[in-house]
């Protein structure tokens, strides 16, 4: 994106919004995180494009807290509930409250990702849209069709592979360690080892043929997308 989205994380489980804050940012998002409703509204919530709110937090519900955003504060910001709580009268209660979205615990990654799209797309229709092809020097990456070029031909990947390209080119000269990268590729698989990201490398620099030099490993550190 030529235009980054502000996202708040707001959730009293820190494990949920470091692996929301990591799978967000690495779609090109800038994301903070909160532990608490009292937190939450310490911070300017009318500068961010999207508030991703949990409902069961101690002291202040997220129900509160939105009721809280929307009819004390009058901030409209995009609000997306994301909780356990998977009752209608919840939802109801939500979307009353001026919920754009709701999405139930536990929850597909790739479906948050998307709906988070749908939803600032909705809320944002004059921004930059996202870049649906991803070029660095020889290497071409089209988002939507899932389809890898090198050098203007078609290069066949496995899902996984894909979504380790998809992280390395977005992300380019950043390097990623062993278990973001399996968070990243393997979002709904975590009984997956840190080794298979090894192998899928190796699989990878093959493919790429003489650019697979630019998949450059860091001894301790992980992997990264790097050009000479």
């Amino acid at each position: 994106m030529t235009n980054k989205y502000n996202i708040l994380a707001i959730d009293d489980e820190q494990d949920i919004c470091e692996i929301i804050q990591f799978n967000l940012e690495a779609e090109g998002f800038l994301v903070d995180t909160v532990f608490s409703a009292k937190e939450a509204l310490q911070k300017p919530l009318e500068d961010y494009d999207l508030l991703i709110l949990d409902i069961m937090m101690n002291e202040m519900s997220g129900l509160k807290l939105a009721d809280e955003i929307r009819n004390k504060r009058k901030i409209d910001t995009p609000i997306i509930f994301l909780t356990a709580k998977n009752l209608e009268n919840d939802k109801l209660t939500a979307f009353t409250l001026g919920a754009d979205d709701y999405i139930t615990k536990p929850f597909s990654l790739r479906e948050l990702i998307a709906r988070v799209k749908v939803v600032l797309r909705r809320n944002n229709p004059t921004k930059i849209e996202e870049e649906a092809i991803l070029k660095i020097s020889a290497l071409e990456l089209d988002i939507e069709k899932k389809k890898l070029f090198v050098d203007g031909l078609k290069v066949d990947l496995t899902p996984h592979e894909f979504y380790i390209m998809e992280l390395l080119l977005k992300n380019h000269g950043k390097v990623f360690n062993r278990e973001k990268i399996l968070n990243y590729a393997w979002r709904e698989n975590t009984q997956v080892i840190e080794r298979t990201v090894d192998v899928h490398m190796t699989r990878l620099r093959k493919k790429l043929g003489i650019y697979g030099k630019y998949l450059v490993s860091r001894s301790g550190h992980g992997y990264c997308l790097e050009l000479e």
